[in-house]
């Protein structure tokens, strides 16, 4: 609980060199419908033990549910060490690096952020991190279009399988700046983008095509031959990946017979937690060739008059903090906490570290799957190959099942029909390393009873 260490004649001679007569009046722009006078549930004039006891048990009270929901935010290990350094206060209260000889240690970390993603996704440079990965993907197309120099349309090509909440803010911030974003249909049968649905495309005017690895329903997309087709069509490759899936899968860079032009993602999974859904952090990495292009920060490392080696932010363009109208992005921040927590896991775990989170990943949704599919009521929907996601069908509506399964303390997955409706009774499930046989097992045995119920059919 936080300590707030003034006394009330330190307030009132704070409230009275400012000028205001008591702290209500600090907040005086707020309207009044919008406060709360009371707080009816919270005994008055209790002490701060009674008040910690309080709060203890009803914290006990949302229990330990075992979550089995992906969907774009992923509950992996993140070892205490990670948290525990980063609320360091060294870190913790650090923000902008803007003077460079005070904030050598926060330019550093960010180099060697910048230098874990690139090696990660096989590009050549990489930004000091966007908000999310909704808005690296934004960033991204917007990107596309100004640095592809052979295109004049706009146009971007967009996977339909890629997370939709995505969808929904690319479409947002690109609308009013005459972006025409197209989406690619999905294939019922693998879940994943068939490349020769992209010949009606060919040789017309497309400024990028936004591709996904893996999708939003786990499944791996053909990125070679996607790729291949963008640069054979004077497009750039964008490429959206899950970060620890790029401990197992071929990095972007790699990806056809010359790579992704840009990448981006969530870094979520790198030892930020769930956080009820924020705060996260985006990452965007690309070649060389565009990096005058690129939104955000980027951080350099040079010598100095004594040859002695430290860091800068180079590349910053100053109209995109003051005129943004002719600004490269209007991204002038990153998220610097997130970031440091990030570089700090994938530190701590490395590359074989990353590769046996994903492993395990893997293998406890195969698992899973195969524990839920057992049951009569319950199909698999894709064939094509998959991450640590997977769609499974149910027979009848999905919202009562996961609501029925809430109550017995289990997060069964994620209600696919409102974004995919052609999919039926479709569910997204994830499991990641964090889940033993015995939790399978106990969402299989929920799962069961549920599907058995018939006030649930």
């Amino acid at each position: 609980m936080p300590f707030n260490p003034h006394t009330n004649e330190e307030i009132r001679d704070m409230l009275a060199i400012i000028g205001a007569d008591d702290i209500e009046q600090l907040f005086d722009e707020i309207p009044p419908e919008l406060r709360i006078n009371a707080l009816s549930s919270i005994p008055p004039m209790v002490s701060e033990m009674e008040v910690t006891r309080i709060m203890h048990e009803r914290a006990k009270r949302d229990g330990l549910t075992l979550n089995f929901i992906g969907a774009g935010a992923y509950e992996h290990h993140i070892p205490a060490a990670v948290w525990q350094i980063t609320t360091r206060g060294e870190y913790y209260s650090a923000y902008t690096p803007y003077q460079a000889e005070a904030s050598q240690g926060t330019l550093q970390l960010i180099y060697e952020y910048q230098t874990m993603m690139c090696e990660l996704t096989g590009m050549d440079v990489s930004n000091a991190s966007l908000y999310d990965g909704a808005s690296a993907v934004a960033e991204a197309a917007l990107m596309a279009v100004r640095a592809n120099r052979k295109s004049k349309s706009g146009r971007l090509l967009i996977a339909g399988t890629l997370n939709p909440r995505y969808r929904q803010v690319v479409a947002n911030i690109t609308q009013g700046q005459g972006l025409k974003i197209e989406e690619l249909p999905c294939c019922t049968e693998l879940g994943n983008i068939i490349p020769e649905s992209l010949k009606r495309y060919e040789g017309q005017d497309i400024a990028g095509l936004i591709i996904p690895q893996p999708n939003f329903f786990g499944v791996i997309e053909e990125v070679d031959a996607l790729t291949d087709w963008a640069h054979a069509n004077n497009a750039l490759a964008i490429a959206v990946v899950n970060p620890v899936a790029l401990a197992l899968l071929e990095a972007p860079g790699n990806w056809g017979a010359r790579g992704a032009d840009i990448v981006c993602g969530d870094g979520q999974p790198l030892g930020v937690p769930l956080s009820a859904g924020g705060p996260y952090f985006g990452f965007l990495t690309c070649r060389q060739d565009f990096v005058r292009q690129m939104p955000g920060r980027l951080v350099g490392r040079t010598v100095d008059l004594e040859g002695k080696p430290g860091f800068t932010l180079t590349l910053q363009a100053r109209e995109q903090h003051i005129r943004r109208s002719r600004a490269t992005s209007n991204i002038c921040t990153n998220q610097g906490l997130l970031v440091t927590a990030a570089t700090i896991h994938m530190s701590m775990l490395g590359a074989e570290g990353l590769r046996r989170v994903a492993l395990s990943s893997c293998e406890r949704t195969r698992q899973l799957v195969d524990a839920l599919t057992e049951i009569d009521a319950i199909e698999t929907v894709f064939s094509g190959p998959n991450f640590h996601e997977a769609v499974l069908r149910l027979d009848r509506p999905v919202a009562p099942v996961l609501e029925a399964l809430a109550h017995r303390g289990i997060f069964g997955g994620y209600d696919l029909y409102g974004s995919y409706p052609e999919l039926g009774h479709a569910l997204l499930v994830c499991a990641t390393e964090t889940k033993t046989e015995s939790d399978i097992q106990t969402c299989a045995t929920a799962f069961r009873a549920v599907m058995a119920d018939a006030r649930v059919a």
